[in-house]
């Protein structure tokens, strides 16, 4: 591509002078030329389409558009004057802008102010923010050449989609080096992200009046929008998303976004991440970026917990003990004790057979395999992601994009509200800060109401579980003579436990959503109380309290019902109840017949895809019918009519914490399907139908039904790495407890090779070893089942002992009724089981994180080869500058051919 190297220009527009006191970026002194204003440039709008993002006169860009609304409010002079003066500082800082009235608009009362940065602004601030700009060819080949490769060709897009741009070597912009850079057109060396991103920088500090520069809370737009001064601040889409723009400036970006990209038939090609960055910016880009790499990682996830899941299904004809179970002459004939006081009856163990077939289906040997692979799994998930993300850093010139760069851009609230200013050592310029006793403050209260919402959590899920305890009485003995028992298929599924577990789960759910409801709005109040110093900093605490507080809340049922349901309920003859109150009435509840890990499932499934589904219908079908009704009475307006400020503004707003409930939402899923998921190995298949779907839905509704947002840079996914690490550590111990403690793996173990009838080891025996025996005659009357409760079958004379689920001494033994050897040795089995697996885990995890090198080889070589050319050129150029200064003034006795030769330019070696 042919490049003209850019002329260095001496008669600087704007000029930025930082003050010490209060770092204010609007400070900007005009020199040569007049800033154009509120003008219509003598170009006749009606001849010109409204559907476009230029200027009246066709050239200048509309890099950001604010709205307003001229009411007749008591304070509307004071909005005015706002206004006025802010719009003043907002020309003096060398923005361009035109105003649109509102006799225009299409509600007839909107203002709409569109704002330009022209070259010398962009070139000022892309100094100042340190964007990278191309200064030479990428002469690095590519080899990346990959066996195969021929069968992703159906999931390909074409080239020009998937590389609107060359690949070039860039170096952070200087704007006395202009010459350095290839710079084909000014207009187009930014593109519109980076545009509205600068603009949005210099919106964001300028202030509103006219006050001295001591009291500078009066400033940024975010205050002019909070205080209703502007109704809207956006930047524009660049045409229609369904259509391309008659205008043959424009990029037709969005167009190409939404054709190959946000549409749903799309879902089984790659996504076009370089255009997405080139329009969105990087942040949100990284973000697809990682949620693609995410879904196609639970490919191979579910694959596997589909095998194991078939694996289950088919060996259930090879399970000996549930064979014993349903069998009329073993299950048929014990009699199990009642499983709750007064309203349960004595009951057959054959009446489980069908939930024994549902447990066998994720309570198998495969469980504890899958268990052992998605622990390796999510290790080659953050590992590749790393070295993904190295070279997306590459390629987006994020390598030396570092936090600390952060640092020098201060939340504009930040500087408002912190008055006192301190030396800042290493820059030697007074800066805000908060004193460290209102942080201390500022802290606790903040941790104090994350710890109050916890124990709300807490006592919501105790409140839930007094719902189960409850309930399942009433349900035993509704449920005893319900017309659905006589329903062939479904009869023998319902049973007390399974309608208890699925209405709490339900409740919980509904409960869930509304605590997440509420509790969104604390935290980012409690956020904004601390007054963060940076954008980052803001993001990471609200980040940490979010997802603390989302842990708890989704996660703490599931844990209920995997350590502790069943756990703690005594036996017949000395039931536990809720609270150790035998007056509570409130007897704690036991696993379903078929085993607590058949009710894990339960609660996962409901909670997991309950989630989803409302996350769908939240980002997919609330923006839409908002959108449908704001703009109902614009849409059958043409083109020429209905402006392209007009159409974005009846968008919805892409808030700044847009993404971070984005990553919210994938994040707490990512915990179900590795923390629980040795209790639903299809927990991954689940993950990935949905996540095809949200990328797809994201895509939709961010290029469709929102308004473009702010482009910001971001070179990983920040705190939520660090969180998915933590998950991936705890996923093993979860699993590892499941395993052990919430399935019969290790029971059956034991058994099988330590306590086995007969002298080969043989599973047959087992059921009858694993239940105890009690004197139905020992049970007390206030735990006795009522008469009508009981079965038919049931006669008090001819039955007199009942089994239940325990490995206790039977009636009559020394030790009657105490813990037998065997269930110590299973829980010493079970201990060692625990330590093994994790140890084991760990020590893979460990290992293959450090076979895999976070920086591929060849992206690590052209970051060095793209530093050694940054300080040759430098070099070059600073001293053919130099050559050429001391030739003028007829200081330089170097021959001219050698300076011609050996001293040329970057820009002229290109060409």
């Amino acid at each position: 591509m042919n490049r003209i190297a850019g002329k260095p220009r001496d008669d600087t527009l704007i000029d930025v002078q930082f003050n010490g006191e209060d770092n204010n970026a609007c400070q900007l002194e005009s020199f040569s030329e007049e800033i154009p204003g509120h003008g219509h440039n003598g170009v006749d709008k009606q001849q010109q389409s409204k559907d476009s993002v230029f200027f009246r006169d066709g050239m200048r860009r509309i890099d950001f558009v604010l709205s307003y609304v001229d009411d007749k409010e008591k304070d509307a002079e004071k909005k005015q004057e706002r206004r006025k003066v802010y719009e003043a500082n907002l020309q003096e800082a060398g923005l361009e802008m035109e105003t649109e009235d509102k006799s225009e608009s299409e509600d007839g009362k909107t203002y709409f102010l569109k704002i330009h940065a022209p070259w010398e602004v962009l070139a000022t601030y892309a100094d100042i923010l340190k964007i990278k700009v191309p200064f030479k060819a990428n002469d690095i080949p590519e080899h990346r050449d990959v066996p195969l490769s021929w069968l992703c060709t159906p999931f390909r897009l074409p080239t020009h989609v998937m590389h609107p741009e060359p690949d070039y070597f860039t170096s952070a912009f200087d704007k006395s080096k202009t010459d350095f850079f290839l710079i084909d057109d000014k207009d187009t060396l930014f593109p519109p992200s980076t545009r509205n991103r600068i603009v949005y920088y210099i919106l964001s500090r300028c202030a509103y009046q006219n006050i001295d520069c001591q009291n500078n809370d009066k400033k940024g737009i975010k205050r002019l929008l909070n205080n209703g001064t502007y109704s809207a601040a956006y930047p524009l889409h660049d045409c229609r998303y369904w259509t391309q723009s008659r205008d043959d400036n424009c990029e037709n970006e969005r167009y190409s976004l939404y054709r190959y990209w946000a549409q749903f038939f799309r879902f089984y090609k790659e996504q076009p991440l370089n255009r997405i960055r080139k329009y969105y910016g990087e942040k949100i880009s990284i973000y697809f970026a990682w949620l693609g790499f995410y879904t196609e990682m639970l490919f191979y996830a579910a694959v596997v917990g589909g095998i194991c899941f078939v694996y289950g299904a088919t060996t259930y004809d090879q399970s000996t003990w549930s064979k014993e179970i349903c069998s009329e002459n073993i299950g048929g004939q014990i009699v199990m004790c009642p499983l709750c006081d007064k309203k349960c009856g004595y009951w057959k163990l054959n009446s489980t057979c069908n939930s024994t077939w549902q447990s066998h289906l994720f309570d198998n040997v495969g469980t504890v395999f899958f268990a052992v692979f998605m622990a390796i799994w999510v290790t080659l998930f953050l590992e590749l992601w790393k070295r993904r993300q190295a070279r997306l850093e590459y390629e987006w010139d994020l390598v030396d994009f570092e936090e600390e760069q952060q640092q020098l851009q201060l939340r504009p609230e930040y500087e408002i509200k912190c008055r006192k200013r301190r030396l800042n050592r290493i820059t030697q310029e007074m800066e805000p800060y908060l004193p460290l006793t209102s942080q201390c403050v500022r802290n606790c209260v903040s941790g104090v109401t994350v710890l109050f919402w916890i124990m709300l959590i807490i006592a919501s899920i105790i409140g839930v579980i007094a719902y189960r305890l409850a309930v399942y009485a009433a349900f035993a003995s509704v449920m005893k003579d319900a017309p659905t028992n006589k329903i062939q298929l479904v009869g023998s599924i319902i049973t007390p436990q399974l309608a208890t577990s699925v209405t709490a789960s339900c409740i919980n759910f509904v409960i869930i959503m509304i605590l997440n409801f509420l509790y969104e709005r604390v935290a980012i109040w409690i956020t904004d109380m601390e007054i963060p110093k940076t954008h980052l900093e803001y993001e990471n605490r609200l980040t940490v309290k979010m997802f603390l507080f989302q842990f708890v809340n989704y996660y703490s049922s599931c844990f209920y019902v995997a350590f502790f349901k069943g756990k703690f309920v005594g036996y017949p003859g000395d039931p536990a109840y809720m609270f150790d109150n035998k007056w509570s009435g409130l007897r704690n509840e036991e696993c379903d017949p078929g085993g607590c890990l058949i009710e894990l499932t339960t609660q996962l499934v409901i909670v997991m895809t309950g989630k989803q589904v409302w996350g769908n219908i939240q980002e997919a079908l609330v923006p839409w019918l908002k959108n449908w009704w704001v703009s109902r009475s614009a849409r059958n307006h043409p083109e020429s009519l209905y402006s392209r400020w007009e159409q974005d503004h009846d968008l919805q707003h892409f808030s700044q914490l847009g993404l971070f409930y984005e990553y919210l939402e994938m994040v707490i899923q990512f915990g179900f399907i590795t923390l629980f998921v040795a209790s639903f190995p299809l927990a991954p298949l689940l993950a990935l139908l949905n996540n095809i779907l949200e990328v797809r839905v994201d895509a939709w509704k961010l290029t469709t039904q929102f308004r473009r947002p702010i482009a910001s840079k971001a070179h990983s996914i920040g705190a939520w790495q660090e969180i998915l690490h933590m998950i991936a550590v705890f996923s093993v111990v979860t699993n590892a407890f499941i395993v052990a403690f919430t399935s019969d793996m290790i029971p059956r173990l034991v058994y099988l090779y330590a306590y086995h009838s007969g002298n080969e080891p043989t599973m047959q025996g087992y059921i009858d070893n694993s239940l105890s025996i009690f004197n139905i005659s020992q049970i007390p009357i206030d735990n006795q089942p009522e008469p009508e409760e009981n079965p038919a079958w049931f006669n008090s004379s001819a039955i007199t002992t009942c089994r239940y689920r325990d490995y206790r001494y039977p009636p009559g033994h020394d030790k009657e009724y105490a813990h037998t050897m065997q269930f110590w040795h299973i829980i010493a089995a079970k201990l060692a089981f625990i330590i093994i697996m994790e140890h084991v885990a760990f020590l893979v995890k460990f290992f293959v994180a450090w076979m895999i090198p976070d920086v591929p080889s060849d992206v690590t070589a052209r970051i060095r080869r793209e530093r050694y050319l940054i300080q040759e050129y430098l070099q070059k150029y600073e001293l053919e500058k130099l050559k050429v200064q001391l030739s003028l003034n007829g200081e330089c006795t170097c021959p001219s051919e050698s300076v011609s030769v050996s001293m040329r330019t970057p820009v002229q070696a290109q060409l």
